[in-house]
């Protein structure tokens, strides 16, 4: 006899207004490591936020929703944004883009999940994006400058052509 397949369902996307987030104690990352801070909300002052936080409806002891939500995975992303609302360039009240996650699953794992199963673009890949950036008229120190890293990396990158 067939088994029907089972369907999943993806956690709901919402703007959350940023005084209404909170880190969540259970992220693993404590280690700093990579792009700093500061340079992760320059970045998202430039382009955006490209990837939403996670979050969790906090609740109450009657299991009632507060209004507030914590944040297991994308605390690097809620600092750069706390910064940029500490600087004045982001409304305390702005909604930031979040997916709202319910189920069995604890915060530490949704955290350990977005960390663990991240993959680095490979180098190749980021010769075609390096090469497209500059076919479109950017030099080296300006794609250096614009991802943070050294002019002697994207070089090397260019160089794999």
């Amino acid at each position: 006899m067939a088994q029907a397949n089972q369907k999943i369902t993806l956690n709901a996307g919402r703007d959350i207004p940023f005084n209404k987030l909170v880190l969540s104690q259970q992220n693993v990352r404590k280690t700093k490591a990579g792009v700093s801070i500061e340079e992760l909300a320059e970045d998202i002052a430039h382009r955006g936020l490209l990837t939403s936080l996670n979050v969790r409806a906090e609740v109450d002891a009657d299991g009632k929703e507060t209004g507030i939500y914590r944040i297991p995975a994308g605390g690097r992303r809620y600092r750069a944004l706390e910064l940029l609302v500490n600087q004045k360039k982001l409304s305390k009240t702005a909604g930031i883009p979040c997916i709202v996650s319910k189920g069995e699953t604890l915060e530490v794992e949704d955290s350990l999940a977005e960390n663990v199963k991240r993959l680095d673009l490979h180098p190749l890949d980021e010769f075609r994006g390096m090469m497209a950036l500059r076919e479109q008229g950017l030099d080296e120190e300006e794609i250096a400058a614009r991802f943070h890293i050294s002019v002697a990396t994207v070089k090397q990158r260019l160089r794999l052509g």
